[in-house]
């Protein structure tokens, strides 16, 4: 799938969804319960408050790729507990065939887990960044860190294609030497003139070449 930047959009109009944990809380005296609430509350009134486009909260369930194909946000906020494993394996496979810029906000202050998250395509670890002022700066890093990185990812797969191409045009141009006594030169120009005429790509004509040689023998 064509990647589609988000440049052209200001910070305000992002559709963001926050995928939080399993905020009830069965006993109020369970510290870590409620502050672990009160700090996933405090994260989204923070985006409130700073103008963003906050659309959903989700929980990290097996029904978190459809709500995401369904709302088709601009960007993913994972509000994770200290373990955010499980969390971030849903939003990882809710965004397989669509990426999208990852920010995973925790209070686990173990940075072991972060170069694992980032390889699973997390563009922000953010550890107790939950101040208004520094959701700006910090959602707008992410998302110039997941432009730049899918940037690069198109460019390496141009340049695959490219060679793949050019390697069918080389094969297909060594298939009219050798059966048409053809020089290099006018190989090629019989494969571009086939291209011009029919109205295609010149690696389509050398790709239906090789197509048909293979099926005659």
């Amino acid at each position: 799938m064509k990647f589609k930047s988000n440049s052209t959009k200001s910070p305000t109009t992002l559709r963001i969804v926050v995928v939080v944990p399993d905020l009830e809380i069965e006993d109020p005296n369970d510290e870590h319960a409620v502050s672990q609430a009160e700090r996933s509350r405090a994260l989204r009134i923070g985006l409130l408050e700073t103008g963003f486009n906050l659309i959903a909260s989700l929980p990290a369930d097996v029904f978190l790729a459809d709500r995401i194909k369904q709302l088709q946000p601009d960007l993913i906020i994972v509000d994770a507990e200290s373990e955010a494993r499980d969390a971030l394996e849903h939003v990882v496979f809710a965004t397989r065939d669509e990426r999208r810029p990852i920010v995973l906000f925790t209070d686990d202050s173990d940075t072991s887990h972060v170069r694992d998250a980032v390889a699973v395509g997390v563009s922000a670890y953010i550890v107790d960044g939950l101040s208004s002022k520094r959701i700006r700066p910090i959602l707008d890093v992410a998302m110039a860190r997941f432009e730049y990185e899918q940037n690069l990812r198109l460019e390496r797969d141009d340049a695959k294609s490219a060679l793949a191409e050019r390697a069918l045009i080389d094969r297909a141009k060594a298939l009219l030497m050798e059966r048409q006594g053809l020089n290099e030169n006018e190989a090629f120009s019989k494969l571009r003139k086939a291209a011009m005429d029919q109205g295609i790509k010149l690696s389509e004509v050398a790709k239906r070449m090789l197509d048909m040689a293979h099926l005659l023998g």
